[in-house]
């Protein structure tokens, strides 16, 4: 019921309360019948339709829109972008189609002046990935003229009201919809549409959809080409016919994209082609009015076939492959033109109630005739319900030779002058005995009707009285090969594709045309076809009153579209009925898994005997009657229960089916794992076993080489044998270690040990450790070093052996020190392995300071090329030297002292702690001190200077 106002009872809240429930769950509602037929489409696979049937103004278009938003809101819960694309461009295109499609009219404000049958494609999931949109019979003639109280279609005065101003300048346009004589009439006419708002919907909606930038412009160029083309003045100058207004001829060339000569002589002549020659005929006013008034129609209808050719390109479903993606199903919705009776009611209304005629007859024949058949065929106990057929009607309208659009054809095809009179007067002749049709000739005392004007056919929704004025010219739709020809020519590509059969050339014959009768009765009985083939499912809009009023309820107006669209008989049939039936095969297929006696497979005599124990089962067998082939279930609750145990049987048995996929998938891996760790393990094997056998034949002779194999390269091993190979080369190491000390004399290894452990402490710390020369130890008891006084340290060294009962000297040279009175004085020093002993040198070497080796618990040398050493002991009483030596007299010593020391040391299994730093940190009998180095390019001997922080080194540059 059309409430004439907005209620709230299609918002969100309302969609869950219907979403995936059943019909009989909630109170009726479009959302209960939108959601049964998504349902029945993803539950069985069935391709389903909506058809939404009842006069103009009831309310169809809303019906359908809010049928679309549904389907888009319960849809799609993945948010998968594609599908939100296709969703989005669906309900955009209704914004689009009413702009182009819909006017204002005396029963309803946004009419729709188009059918449109929308089929929505799904994929197996239930997602809407796709669709296709056939538009039906656009009321072209609504163009040029309008009856009282209407306009032309809205997007003209979209144009104009919400257009921009640099827009309209560029189009040739003004605001004022009374400038233009087509839309005039309608230009202060008070409408609920707003027409500015609309405009900027539309411009956004074709942007969604996928229309290019200049493809809108194009459209709006077309639309504006229209409303000057209805302002063009043809007047006659002698036989000339001539356009007064030429400057509007050029602005109509420039709006598409043609030249202004060529408008101009394709308004006023028409080029006729008699055998070889081709002659320019020229129009007199009515016809070049007539072929002004034709074009601008055929324009615009060309524009909205376009229109809705484009957004099919943009939603078509593709790359779709049924094998891959499973099967695709569809959900059509019918939103056509509803029956019209107007004050002038002429072949637009003709050919709109034919085609309610023929949704009914689909209506009669899926719900009355072939249900009662059915019932009697299948053996089902029945009482026949009689209803009114209205076959009769539409045989009457279109019965071949019979009928009325045969007459109207025949009327088209005769030679000659052929008018509207004739062809009342045929009709007359052919139809005077039928019980549905009648005129003032047929019934002369009937004054409603006109004579030689109007006919009258008893309709099943009531009588329409027809004005046969316009038939003739409207059903040859006569518009001449020169504006088609213009078109093609056009230097836009848009306005070129509308016109295809431009290209031909002006001598070829063509086929006759069909009429636009025939092509409409043809496109209705396709349409009729292809919902048949589909479940269908109505929604029957019902017209309060006549005045829009959201208060008024006219209870007469109400009943008798009640009545005339077959309700009552409905809902008898439905009543007496059954809600559900199919074959026992199919019915077995979908439900058997809810038997123990049916699942996976019967053992019974036959599908009927299996269906029957399923029946009972359950306890059904009180609402189901048996046919010959097929099982009729009477409640809509009994099929809703019925599907609620295939759905919670579906789960357990989806739940079966993957443990045991699962189970598999589990074994396959579990044997793969299994295969590709033995092939691993014997992988690993034989890397394993081949880096072994290159490292042994790498390595075979290295006994007898000369560096015993240093200069060989190991093999890169496998990663498992990383550790392997560190503990291998170690072993490797310590063998060719082994072997070159075993090739060295025993009396040179001490001094060998000595180099490596002052490497170990100084390399990377001190430039020069002299590892290259042969490490005396004992320089004083040398006469190269010592010369003079040679004779007089050897008593003393033998005298302190003696005494204290040392073993080897590790080492002896002269040094410079300094004491804690800043005192700088030369001194030997004499390492045995018992103690350190300071000796004065100016006093035959007598014995200064004796400092047992295990109170020594460090040294601290520099990090540079000077031989500053201090000798760290327990008591805190530092002694500082520096080593200096005659011959030569830059030989660095610091390296064997700080050896030989380290490996004593370790022999001893004690720590030496060796320090490398500059400044040198050490305490002077408890005082903290630090002596630093420098170099000096004028100094000749190393020498100790005070300095605030403890001593300075300064030592010769060079």
């Amino acid at each position: 019921m059309n409430p004439y106002k907005n209620l709230n009872i299609y918002g969100r809240d309302t969609i869950e309360q219907y979403r995936g429930r059943e019909l009989y769950e909630r109170p009726p509602h479009l959302f209960a019948i939108a959601d049964a037929a998504y349902k029945a489409m993803k539950r069985r696979s069935k391709d389903t339709c909506i058809v939404i049937s009842g006069e103009s103004g009831a309310g169809k278009t809303e019906a359908s829109k809010y049928i679309m938003h549904y389907i888009a809101a319960i849809t799609n819960p993945g948010q998968r972008a594609e599908v939100e694309r296709v969703k989005n461009i669906l309900l955009k295109s209704n914004c689009v189609l009413e702009a182009f499609g819909n006017a204002k009219t005396n029963r309803n404000d946004n009419s729709s002046r188009f059918g449109k049958y929308m089929d929505i494609n799904f994929d197996f999931k239930g997602d809407p990935i796709g669709g296709h949109i056939n538009n039906y019979l656009l009321e072209k003639s609504r163009v040029i003229v309008q009856q009282a109280g209407e306009r032309s279609f809205h997007s003209f005065y979209q144009l104009l009201q919400g257009g921009s101003d640099q827009m309209l300048r560029s189009l040739h346009l003004q605001k004022d919809a009374s400038a233009y004589k087509y839309i005039c009439p309608g230009a202060q006419i008070k409408c609920s549409i707003n027409d500015g708002a609309e405009f900027k919907a539309v411009a956004d909606a074709m942007k969604v959809i996928g229309f290019k930038q200049e493809e809108i412009q194009t459209v709006y160029k077309i639309v504006a080409a229209i409303l000057h083309l209805g302002n063009l003045k043809f007047s006659v100058d002698g036989d000339t016919p001539v356009i007064e207004n030429s400057k509007v001829v050029s602005i109509i060339a420039d709006l598409l994209s043609t030249k202004s000569d060529m408008v101009e002589k394709a308004l006023l002549f028409r080029t006729v082609a008699t055998g070889r020659d081709v002659i320019d005929k020229q129009h007199t006013e009515q016809e070049a009015t007539y072929g002004r008034d034709a074009f601008a129609k055929a324009i615009y209808e060309r524009l909205f076939a376009w229109i809705v050719t484009h957004i099919n390109d943009v939603i078509e479903v593709k790359n779709y492959d049924t094998t891959v993606h499973g099967k695709n199903t569809v959900i059509g919705v019918l939103d056509i033109y509803g029956f019209e009776i107007f004050d002038n009611n002429s072949f637009e209304q003709f050919c709109i109630n034919y085609c309610n005629e023929k949704l009914q007859q689909l209506f009669i024949q899926l719900v009355l005739k072939q249900e009662q058949e059915e019932y009697q065929r299948e053996g089902i106990p029945w009482k026949h319900i009689d209803y009114f057929n209205n076959q009769v009607i539409v045989d009457l309208v279109e019965q071949q030779h019979k009928g009325i659009i045969s007459i109207l054809d025949d009327a088209c095809m005769n030679v000659g002058k052929v008018t509207d009179e004739m062809f009342l007067e045929a009709l007359n002749n052919k139809l005077g005995k039928h019980a549905h049709f009648s005129s003032r000739k047929l019934c002369a005392t009937d004054k409603t009707l006109e004579f030689d004007r109007d006919f009258r056919i008893k309709h099943y929704a009531g009588d329409v009285i027809y004005s046969v004025t316009g038939f003739i010219d409207k059903n040859k739709d006569t518009l001449f090969q020169d504006f088609k020809r213009l078109m093609y020519n056009s230097s836009n590509p848009v306005l070129k594709m509308m016109w295809p059969e431009g290209k031909l050339s002006i001598t070829e014959v063509t086929k006759r045309p069909l009429t636009a009768a025939t092509l409409f009765k043809n496109s209705m009985i396709a349409l009729v076809d292809n919902l048949a083939s589909k479940e269908p499912y109505y929604v029957r809009c019902i017209k309060p009153n006549d005045k829009k009023s959201p208060q008024l309820f006219d209870e007469e107006r109400c009943r008798h579209q009640v009545e005339y669209l077959g309700l009552l008989e409905n809902v008898r049939v439905r009543r007496a009925g059954f809600a559900y039936r199919q074959t026992y095969e199919k019915f077995l297929h979908r439900y058997k898994m809810i038997s123990e006696f049916t699942w996976p497979n019967h053992d019974l005599p036959s599908d009927t005997d299996a269906v029957k124990k399923l029946i009972e089962c359950h306890g059904f067998q009180h609402d189901v009657a048996y046919g010959k082939t097929k099982i009729f279930i009477r409640t809509p609750r009994t099929l809703f229960t019925l599907e609620e145990l295939h759905a919670k049987m579906l789960v357990r048995i989806v739940l079966f089916l993957q443990k045991v996929w699962r189970g598999t998938l589990a074994r396959l891996r579990y044997k793969r794992t299994k295969a590709a760790l033995t092939i691993l393990k014997y992988y690993r094997r034989y890397k394993v076993k081949s880096y072994i056998r290159e490292v042994a034949r790498r390595f075979h002779n290295v006994r007898q080489m000369k560096d015993y194999g240093k200069h060989v390269p190991w093999p890169t091993p496998p990663k498992v044998l990383r550790r392997f190979e560190e503990a291998l080369q170690t072993i490797y190491h310590r063998w060719r270690a082994g072997e070159l000390i075993r090739s060295v004399p025993p009396e040179v290894l001490p001094q060998l040990r000595a180099k490596v452990a002052a490497m170990e402490v100084l390399k990377g710390h001190r430039a020069d450790i002299g590892l290259q020369r042969a490490w005396e130890g004992n320089y004083i008891a040398l006469k190269s070093d010592n010369s003079q006084t040679t004779g007089s340290f050897i008593p003393v060294a033998n005298e302190l052996k003696r005494k204290d009962k040392y073993m080897n000297v590790l080492f002896s040279c002269h040094v410079r020190k300094v004491n804690r009175f800043n005192k700088v004085e030369d001194r030997a020093i004499f390492i045995t392995d018992r103690h350190l002993y300071k000796m004065d040198p100016m006093k035959q070497y007598k014995v200064m300071k004796t400092i047992p080796l295990y109170n020594l618990i460090g040294l601290s040398v520099s990090n540079g090329k000077d031989q500053l050493v201090v000798f760290h002991t327990k008591d805190n009483k530092d002694l500082i030297v520096c080593l200096f030596s005659k011959e030569p007299s830059n030989d660095s010593r610091i390296g064997e002292l700080v050896g030989v020391l380290a490996s004593h040391f370790k022999s001893e299994k004690r720590a030496l702690q060796v320090s490398i730093t500059n400044p040198v940190q050490c305490s002077l009998h408890g005082r903290k001190c630090t002596v630093s180095v420098e170099t000096k390019t004028n100094q000749s001997q190393p020498d100790f200077t005070k300095h605030r922080s403890g001593f300075i080194l300064c030592v010769p540059g060079n």
